[in-house]
């Protein structure tokens, strides 16, 4: 497989970035769990190597609830603004919810044998919970923290969203630099 740098070419304009050879492969297409999008990943394979799951605790204890709602919103908002911007690099798969009793070490095992049958070089997992931070995992584990977007005006969604971008690129770099 090519390495990651021969192939893209990043650029940062206005706080946006995107990956100009794959743009023009899969036409600007976003690359989510659907029939059609596997499609264009079977098609270009060469190129999209690296492969995205998002992790969702749910909490449904009425004293918490509120608060694993809005990290479920943070987080799904969040992996559509990063695969917006890698066009075409990035596969994301549908989240991985999972309730407050589940064991994290035997899902991550789950998780991480399933997809080590994948032909994608690269597995990330996004997550707003920091439990994930404790699991032993050959996959690279991602945390944020929760920002509530709930009552903010667009603009500054948007400028969180891109200082959340610049958080999460500088991981996805040095894995694709290991190569």
């Amino acid at each position: 497989m090519t390495s990651p740098n021969a192939v893209e070419s990043l650029v940062c304009l206005a706080g946006n970035f995107e990956l100009n050879s794959y743009e023009a492969m899969t036409g600007g297409k976003k690359m989510n769990w659907v029939p059609k999008d596997v499609d264009t990943y079977i098609s270009q394979k060469d190129y999209i190597d690296t492969l995205v799951v998002p992790l969702i605790s749910i909490d449904t204890r009425p004293e918490t609830m509120k608060n694993s709602a809005s990290s479920s919103e943070f987080l799904m908002n969040l992996s559509m603004f990063i695969e917006k911007q890698f066009k075409g690099r990035m596969m994301f798969l549908p989240p991985v919810s999972y309730t407050q009793s589940t064991d994290l070490q035997q899902l991550a095992d789950t998780l991480s044998e399933d997809l080590k049958q994948s032909p994608f070089t690269h597995i990330f997992y996004l997550t707003t919970d920091s439990k994930w931070t404790s699991v032993t995992l050959e996959e690279k584990v991602i945390w944020l923290p929760s920002i509530p977007l709930e009552t903010m005006d667009n603009h500054l969604r948007q400028t969180i969203m891109e200082d959340q971008l610049r958080q999460v690129l500088t991981h996805f770099m040095e894995e694709w630099n290991v190569q």
